[in-house]
């Protein structure tokens, strides 16, 4: 309920993950395990091949931050099972205040809602209808707290029939005449031979005893004593009834603890229920809400790594608090209601940033998160080929692997070399990093593909640009770019679906077939889209 979210970017590479996870473990080693390491999408191939490298799972895929159920404070009556009486629930709804209690079958899932108004209903029925059927004997000894006086009794479980009180007259004005009858007496011998004699179902002996010998002939009657006088016990009768039978079940308006807000409150608003049950992921009933628990929701609170575009940020995001920002890209267009912790410093990578916090700190991180940190770095920095790359990063890429026991160069042969790009298809590969920017009053998207061959990414040209096409067409770009940044040849092979002249403006390049080679460009942040920023803006 008090977690707090560290998330990087949509489609997150290798520097994404991590800082999301490095920053958390931060957090965690300075006492705060509230923090929770998050991602917006699936794990790609370089950064699951560090994981495993390392032995680490990756963080907690998390798809929004808009208001959840699970973000209330709604109520956790006990929920009650189906069996327990009557006069237990009101009990409980009488001492803890509450209008409704959820009741629920014997795996905790829901089988109705029981409300005063239902106690109240029942109740005034009785009066019309003074008649129990196949009321739980053990229900009926536990309301009265009495006790069964004949082993013959015993052998009944339910007892059913019309619910009579012997008044002290004479036996001619008796009021109850048939097997059907439950019926309450006081110290009154003749009512309790008649009634013995008769067969009624239940005789509820109220603050008297019974010779032993008339037990003997009391055949299958339920001979009950209590310590509650009769008036009393006459309606505890009927407070012995399950509750299963006032519920209400039908066309119950249930919740699940994923449930958006926005949708809950389009329901209830249509509705007229005092509460609704909320369910877990197991369909078990784990407490209620009513309106007013939506007035004031608890919103979610993230950090932001890696990242400070609305673009490229969780969805939902509005409905958040974002409590900080640790990112080593351009500022952009994410506004908070609160001043934030913002750290936004220019270096290659932002684990270059959270391995100096934990150095701050005095806090090291363990050798696999080292490893981890190290391994980020050398991604973002395209082993500290990129011009990005600063002194800080080759320094602190360099004391993170001797922190984890591991060459840099062997690292750097797991990010890039072993991709196995083949079996991929041209959609995967190029979501795998794709970015989408908003410049001026145009809109761009922008997948990067780091290789150590891209004249063999090349030879799927013309399907990449089919899915770069259908990308443009589907969410309306005003141009699509892959970047196939190749790190032995310290360039990228640039594919696009667009404007030629903005091609040729922007890098002063000539481009044949939808490509061209740009020595040297290694980063998209630094050299590829603050060409087309100068150009469009």
């Amino acid at each position: 309920m008090n977690e707090i979210f560290v998330t990087g970017h949509r489609n997150p590479d290798t520097d994404s993950i991590v800082a999301a996870m490095s920053y958390t473990a931060l957090r965690h080693a300075l006492g705060e395990h509230e923090y929770v390491a998050a991602r917006l999408g699936d794990v790609n191939d370089e950064t699951r091949r560090i994981l495993d490298r390392f032995g680490m799972e990756p963080p907690r895929l998390v798809q929004s931050m808009r208001t959840q159920v699970v973000d209330l404070d709604f109520d956790r009556p006990p929920v009650m099972d189906k069996s327990v009486t009557m006069d237990r629930a009101w009990h409980v709804m009488r001492e803890q205040h509450l209008p409704v209690i959820p009741v629920g079958n014997e795996d905790g899932s829901l089988y109705g809602m029981l409300s005063a108004g239902d106690i109240a209903t029942y109740n005034m029925e009785t009066i019309a209808d003074p008649t129990v059927d196949r009321l739980p004997l053990f229900n009926l000894l536990s309301v009265l707290e009495g006790r069964l006086l004949n082993e013959s009794g015993a052998m009944a479980d339910t007892v059913s029939g019309q619910v009579t009180v012997a008044l002290p007259q004479s036996c001619e004005n008796l009021l109850f005449h048939s097997k059907e009858s439950i019926v309450l007496c006081g110290n009154q011998p003749d009512m309790i031979r008649r009634a013995l004699d008769i067969g009624v179902s239940c005789l509820i002996l109220c603050q008297t005893d019974v010779d032993p010998q008339w037990l003997e002939n009391a055949g299958d009657t339920c001979v009950i004593s209590t310590p509650f006088e009769a008036s009393r016990v006459a309606r505890l009768v009927y407070q012995a009834i399950p509750i299963a039978r006032s519920c209400h079940t039908d066309d119950l308006i249930t919740f699940r603890l994923t449930d958006y807000i926005d949708d809950v409150r389009e329901v209830v608003l249509k509705s007229r229920y005092r509460a609704y049950p909320v369910l877990d992921e197991n369909d078990r009933v784990v407490g209620t809400l009513s309106r007013f628990h939506l007035l004031k929701p608890r919103r979610k609170r993230v950090v932001l790594v890696d990242h400070n575009e609305l673009a490229q940020t969780v969805p939902g995001l509005e409905q958040a608090e974002v409590l900080a920002i640790i990112d080593h890209h351009r500022l952009a267009d994410i506004q908070t209601a609160q001043p934030v912790h913002v750290r936004n410093e220019p270096v290659g990578s932002t684990n270059t940033i959270i391995a100096t916090m934990f150095q701050e700190h005095g806090v090291l991180p363990s050798p696999k998160l080292a490893g981890l940190m190290a391994a980020a770095i050398l991604s973002d920095t395209v082993m500290f080929k990129s011009p990005t790359c600063t002194k800080r990063d080759i320094a602190m890429a360099e004391r993170m692997a001797r922190m984890a026991g591991v060459s840099l160069e062997d690292l750097g042969r797991d990010l890039f070399s072993a991709a196995d790009t083949d079996s991929k298809s041209a959609q995967d590969l190029l979501m795998s990093d794709f970015k989408q920017f908003h410049i001026a009053e145009h809109n761009l998207g922008v997948g990067q593909i780091t290789c150590m061959d891209s004249a063999r990414m090349l030879e799927r040209r013309d399907e990449f640009l089919d899915v770069m096409a259908q990308l443009q067409r589907q969410r309306g770009y005003d141009m699509v770019i892959t970047m196939f940044t190749d790190v032995l040849l310290e360039g990228t092979q640039l594919l696009f679906v667009g404007s030629e002249d903005v091609i040729r403006n922007a890098f002063a390049a000539e481009p044949k077939d939808q490509a061209l080679f740009l020595p040297g460009v290694m980063s998209r942040k630094k050299q590829v889209i603050p060409m087309l920023t100068a150009l469009w803006g």
